[in-house]
């Protein structure tokens, strides 16, 4: 029999199987539009479930002395006790009697505290690295700024830090299987799923006060906007995707900013700060949230969460009492007015010596040192901003990957 022959060639079929193949067609059809259709509500479920949030595996952070882990306190000086006293019951490194709040985002991840990247003594950096140290600003700090007793490690050293940090790991792990890289440091690939954190420009508004006029200091925003622009950018280019990043704070209702700056009734606002500096504030936080909408019109990869935290910290000094504060432009250690005294510090006064201690309940305060928050008050502060009421978009940090759950 040739081919023509066999392709022509049918076998008679019976009412009966017509009649089966139809049913088995019919059935086929319907099993698969229901599974396609299950198929996608899954997918639409875990699209919209809240309860497989972002994990990031690392966190870097970028900033001054309000998310410094102990930078500032490895390169230059111990802080010394009562600093982390409440929480560590030793001193941490920090700028408070406990944590500040890149402790409770990092808490949020189940991570463990970063380390200071310049800390050499303990660290392990298997989950990220906190680049910020105290006294920093986003502008480089030129004589004028260091002469003014800020830290010489600005914005753009921390980024030459990161890149340096990274490109070790990254040599480190490709040298062969070492036990060190694997334990202590972040893989590879971590540097790319990370969460990216800034806490900084309050240093270069209290620069500002203190070097220029307040117009002089307005004028400078939009350039040191740049500069933080300029630096969000380079950590894109080397792999960053997703970002956290903090306005400032009411430096007008800082106890330190009152005692050195009290403000006349004309400039005093209904909750007793200086209401020119917190205007000033304002205006810095306005042009970083323009900013970082434009960035994310050119960054199309990245995720952008920009936090009000200015709002946060001045709910809590405006309606302390109702929070369980008291005294809200007080502060806890050391001692300002006709002698300074730092939080930890001995001085000699008229012959006596005095030091700067610690009230004797900090739970109740929110200044700890007349700068920095206490352990409370940063606690306060962070579950204000880590549930998304205070973030542009309105997403909780939990979301910052770009993962939501109002879709």
């Amino acid at each position: 029999m040739d081919l023509n022959s066999i392709l022509r060639w049918r076998a008679p079929v019976s009412p009966t199987t017509r009649r089966l193949t139809i049913i088995l067609v019919t059935l086929a059809t319907i099993f698969f539009i229901i599974f396609r259709h299950k198929n996608n509500l899954l997918l639409l479920q875990a699209s919209n479930d809240s309860s497989s949030p972002c994990t990031f595996p690392a966190i870097f952070n970028f900033g001054d002395s309000n998310s410094d882990t102990g930078g500032k306190s490895a390169a230059f000086h111990r802080l010394p006790s009562p600093n982390g006293d409440t929480f560590f019951h030793k001193p941490s490194g920090r700028y408070s009697d406990g944590k500040v709040v890149i402790d409770f985002i990092a808490e949020r991840f189940g991570l463990p505290f970063l380390s200071a990247y310049l800390d050499s003594i303990g660290t392990n950096f298997r989950h990220g690295a906190n680049f910020a140290t105290g006294g920093s600003t986003i502008q480089p700090a030129d004589a004028t700024i260091f002469g003014a007793g800020f830290s010489p490690i600005s914005l753009d050293l921390q980024l030459k830090q990161f890149e340096q940090f990274k490109a070790r790991s990254l040599e480190l792990y490709n040298q062969g299987p070492s036990l060190y890289p694997k334990t202590s440091l972040p893989k590879p690939e971590d540097f790319g799923k990370a969460l990216y954190t800034f806490d900084i420009g309050q240093n270069d508004l209290h620069a500002g006060f203190k070097l220029m006029t307040n117009k002089q200091v307005v004028e400078s925003i939009p350039g040191i906007i740049n500069m933080l622009s300029q630096a969000v950018e380079q950590l894109y280019e080397n792999g960053a995707r997703a970002f956290w990043i903090h306005n400032t704070g009411p430096i007008g209702c800082l106890p330190f900013s009152l005692i050195y700056s009290p403000p006349k009734p004309v400039d005093m606002d209904v909750s007793g700060c200086i209401n020119s500096e917190n205007e000033i504030a304002q205006e810095f936080n306005e042009k970083l949230k323009e900013k970082i909408s434009q960035l994310r019109t050119k960054l199309l990869d990245a995720v952008f969460t920009y936090i009000d935290i200015y709002t946060a910290k001045y709910l809590l000094i405006s309606e302390a009492k109702n929070y369980g504060f008291s005294n809200p432009l007080g502060y806890c250690c050391g001692h300002y007015g006709d002698y300074y005294v730092a939080c930890g510090k001995k001085v000699i006064v008229n012959g006596t010596e005095i030091f700067g201690a610690s009230c004797s309940d900090p739970s109740s305060c929110i200044s700890w040192d007349g700068v920095h928050y206490t352990h409370a008050a940063n606690e306060w502060v962070a579950s204000k901003i880590l549930d998304g009421s205070l973030a542009d978009p309105s997403t909780t940090i939990a979301e910052a990957c770009g993962k939501s759950v109002h879709l």
